[in-house]
């Protein structure tokens, strides 16, 4: 399992719903951020590619994926600097791996 729900329990403090609606949220919002990420690297718009990436580096927090929001933090830094499109290009898949590996085990687990 690449999640963990120990943060969102907490947060949530037993509402269910709540539970339920930040997992609808994150599958609703997140694949769509990682397809207009995906286009901003492959576009070099480097101001879209830092927002994107801090966009989606909390959501992927509160599911406990601490080495996918390392890497949704490395893509926002480096969107910062000029000249660093090949180190994004590198991380990129990574992330793109987790969230459609954490989106499909989501679906599943939640039977949506």
């Amino acid at each position: 399992m690449i999640y963990s729900l120990d943060k969102l329990n907490e947060m949530a403090e037993g509402d269910e719903d709540f539970i339920n609606s930040v997992i609808a949220v994150f599958l609703d919002e997140v694949p769509t951020d990682l397809e207009m990420l995906e286009q901003a690297i492959e576009k070099k718009d480097y101001s879209n590619v830092y927002q994107l990436a801090h966009k989606i580096k909390p959501n992927v927090d509160l599911l406990g994926m601490e080495q996918t929001r390392a890497n949704a933090l490395e893509i926002e830094t480096l969107g910062k600097k000029e000249g660093s499109g090949d180190a994004i290009e590198k991380l990129f898949p990574l992330l793109k791996n987790d969230i459609h590996q954490v989106v499909s085990e989501l679906k599943k687990d939640f039977n949506l």
